[in-house]
């Protein structure tokens, strides 16, 4: 593992005990202004990333979710960190147990590496471009994950849980998934990239932070994530999209 992707990894574990704590402890909700909830954990679970990466590389800029809804946005170059330090806060909330903590490096516009851990399983994913993608659980001896080939005629989707778009079963009909799993955070990136499902199509609105720590994981491991317009795949899906608010398109992230 290469240094920075180790100290990304180290940040995710911290912030993520710290979030398991007040998980077990419990905590008041609030909603901020675009109607997402936000809790004590998102915050304090930020605050561990930013202290840990703006110390080791300072000279790089980090896109967080709750500085950036709260107005304060770094001037974003060709290189910087985009974190979310909770998603799937209402996981959290309703105490399903599927959030996690996002890191990712971007470079130009593409995710190079991501860390996505999930602290209620304890199970961590990682990868980096032309290193790979790794899975560990419990502090266990990472192994090696990749996408896998899938049956003709066969495939397994990935969804949100609580967020589907209106006409989401005809399209995943369109694009030959024949069995749905639904469930919540940047675990369905990192479910195509163990070979656990086939492909996530996603209709409905994501943020730059929603994605990129899944998408470096996935894209190591063999995938890509593609944007959708017209129900055509036209492009991979890049970051720094400033003009756009960080908002995403509709998007499909395929396994191999």
């Amino acid at each position: 593992m290469n240094p920075m992707l180790q100290l990304m990894v180290q940040a995710a574990l911290e912030a993520g005990a710290e979030i398991e704590a007040i998980y077990g402890a419990g905590c008041a909700t609030e909603v901020k202004e675009d109607g997402s909830p936000v809790t004590e954990a998102d915050r304090r679970a930020e605050a561990i990333i930013l202290r840990r990466l703006r110390t080791a590389y300072a000279e790089i800029p980090v896109l967080a979710e709750e500085e950036a809804c709260a107005g304060c946005i770094p001037e974003i170059g060709q290189r910087f960190f985009c974190v979310d330090p909770l998603d799937g806060t209402r996981g959290f909330i309703n105490r399903t147990g599927e959030f996690t903590v996002n890191i990712a490096l971007i470079e130009t516009g593409e995710p190079v590496a991501g860390v996505v851990y999930a602290p209620d399983s304890h199970l961590l994913y990682y990868g980096a471009k032309s290193e790979g993608a790794f899975r560990a659980r419990d502090g266990a001896a990472p192994e090696p994950i990749a996408c896998r080939t899938p049956a003709a005629g066969a495939l397994i989707g990935i969804g949100s849980r609580d967020q589907a778009a209106q006409g989401s079963a005809e399209r995943n009909s369109r694009l030959g998934i024949t069995k749905f799993v639904p469930t919540s955070s940047s675990l369905k990136f990192c479910m195509v990239a163990e070979g656990s499902a086939d492909v996530y199509p996603r209709y409905g609105p994501t943020m730059e932070w929603d994605t990129a720590a899944g998408q470096a994981v996935l894209e190591a491991a063999g995938g890509r994530v593609m944007i959708l317009e017209n129900e055509e795949e036209r492009a991979p899906l890049r970051y720094g999209k400033v003009s756009a608010g960080f908002r995403n398109p509709h998007f499909v992230a395929w396994g191999r």
